[in-house]
């Protein structure tokens, strides 16, 4: 990448990598260190301005790609925040944290698997208790696996997909409510995948189309509350997800091609909207979906 510093004016086209990749398979769910070529979560682009000073976060998924990005964002915005991820996903986690730390922030690690609807309540309780109170829910995590044919597609795959994406998602906000002030903000995951889905993607890109209709709903409810709820649509970005089984090994040499811009999103990317989303700036916007899709518009 030709600058490290995400703020000076560039060419959006040539920013970040372009395909040709090489295929490189990992074992789900994936690790960043292994990403031909790295991917930027804004280690040493992101620079803060303060914009969430003093805020509670908890992140889901925040160990790579989108969820790094946002957890690093956050942090260097002046935010403290609780980390969650699966257990075998340490390794990048601790990275995170320590980055985290080196903002002066607080970081708390609760790995553990989301399809636990125990976990995610008991999630949130550690959350409260290990920042004094909740004030953002950035719900990043999700599981995508592409098959190429409904006849592969199980019913422990399309289970597990609804779990970790739709299920968790009501099971956190339901336990964090109740501790949200006014003021409060939910971000949720949506995808370009909700309006234009993929062959191979028939499960996930259900689940994403139930994020986008269940955070609409959700922001109607809570407004009264002084709680905005939004979603943020990525198009293709380069992450762990990817090639741990989100694609078929034969399009990752191509991954990001079909955009306008001709490549994948780098997270760092995509971190700026949820920072919005979060902060105060946001206050006259609920109940939207946010497209950070490479120039593919979403409708």
């Amino acid at each position: 990448m030709p600058d490290d510093n995400q703020y000076s004016m560039q060419n959006p086209l040539t920013q970040y990598p372009q395909p040709p990749f090489p295929k490189q398979p990992q074992s789900a769910p994936g690790t960043v260190h292994d990403l031909q070529p790295a991917a930027d979560h804004g280690e040493t682009s992101y620079k803060g301005f303060g914009r969430l000073a003093g805020r509670r976060a908890l992140i889901t998924g925040a160990d790579s790609g989108i969820g790094r990005a946002a957890a690093i964002a956050f942090a260097r915005e002046g935010a403290d925040i609780v980390l969650n991820y699966l257990p075998e996903e340490e390794a990048d986690a601790r990275e995170v944290v320590q980055l985290i730390e080196a903002e002066g922030r607080k970081a708390i690690s609760v790995p553990g698997d989301l399809k636990d609807e125990q976990f995610c309540q008991s999630l949130i309780d550690k959350a409260v208790a290990g920042l004094g109170g909740l004030d953002i829910l950035v719900n990043v995590a999700g599981k995508q696996t592409a098959q190429q044919d409904i006849a592969e597609l199980t019913t422990e795959q399309f289970d597990a997909t609804f779990k970790t994406n739709v299920y968790a998602l009501f099971w956190l906000c339901k336990a964090a409510l109740p501790h949200l002030p006014a003021g409060a903000t939910i971000i949720n995951t949506a995808s370009i995948q909700s309006y234009q889905p993929s062959a191979t993607l028939l499960d996930y890109a259900s689940t994403k189309s139930a994020i986008v209709a269940f955070t609409k709903a959700l922001a109607k409810q809570v407004i009264s509350k002084g709680i905005r709820v939004n979603a943020v649509a990525p198009g293709p970005f380069w992450t762990p997800l990817q090639p741990s089984g989100g694609q078929p090994q034969d399009n990752i040499p191509d991954f990001g091609s079909e955009t306008p811009m001709g490549r994948p999103g780098q997270p760092a990317e995509c971190a700026p909207i949820y920072v919005l989303l979060a902060s105060q700036e946001s206050s006259y916007i609920t109940g939207e979906v946010f497209g950070v899709t490479g120039g593919n518009p979403l409708p």
